[in-house]
């Protein structure tokens, strides 16, 4: 990537996916873009992680504001372009200054939760709540090995997205990332319990998730955000 506009690292996260009806996630889309769909499916993903060493440019990375929870809803988008990417319906976030600036800088749904995060020797549990009990929650138990798993063809779908769709200002725009293959671990779900993407204005998970995966991590750069021409954002 030529220009870095910021960097972070990604670490302990746990994807979960659901299948979505394709009509809800397309009402749900900025303008000039449509559900990227896997074998005539769309899916809705629950993804918990922590995030650290965020900087911008080629600074170093922030002390402590830097390092937080996060927790968010995603759904899959494409554009005229062909351009895969994911669109946010949520993001938790712990810490409180990020949370401002990245909804007054690209117009992304943070907002500040409490998030938890704790290792029980190969057991990690996630959990995050509104603050003062006023928001929807989410937790996730599982058992991780050391043992290396290989993504499955929907999987690979899933996770090898190199950016993200926005709508703010009245624009549509794509900001592009960069990062190593994915690594997964083969992990055992415990236990979950969701309310935040029925609080996405999408319905309610039925039954299991289709895929479990937890990625020990790996660092991210972002680069600046790419407008969609107007006719292709021009609602209706």
């Amino acid at each position: 990537m030529r220009r870095v506009l910021f960097r972070q690292r990604w670490r302990d996260l746990v994807f979960l996916h659901w299948p979505a009806d394709p009509f809800e996630v397309a009402r749900l889309l900025p303008a000039g873009t449509v559900p990227d769909l896997h074998q005539g499916r769309a899916y809705v993903g629950l993804v918990f992680f922590r995030m650290d060493d965020l900087a911008f440019g080629r600074a170093p990375a922030l002390p402590y504001l830097g390092s937080f929870g996060e927790v968010n809803v995603r759904l899959y988008s494409r554009d005229a372009t062909g351009r895969r990417g994911v669109v946010f319906r949520s993001l938790d976030c712990d810490r409180l200054l990020p949370v401002l600036a990245a909804r007054g800088a690209f117009g992304l749904p943070y907002r500040w939760s409490r998030i938890h995060s704790q290792w029980f020797d190969s057991r990690l549990l996630y959990r995050t709540g509104g603050r003062q009990g006023a928001r929807a929650a989410a937790r996730v138990w599982l058992d991780v090995a050391d043992e290396p798993v290989a993504a499955t063809p929907l999987e690979e779908f899933l996770t090898q997205r190199w950016g993200l769709h926005e709508r703010f200002l009245g624009r549509t725009y794509y900001l592009p990332n960069a990062h190593p293959a994915w690594s997964f671990r083969r992990c055992t779900l415990l236990g979950w319990q969701d309310e935040l993407v029925a609080a996405a204005g999408l319905s309610r998970p039925q039954g299991e998730p289709v895929s479990v995966l937890y990625a020990p991590g790996l660092p991210v750069v972002f680069g600046p955000p790419v407008p969609l021409p107007a006719h292709a954002t021009r609602p209706g």
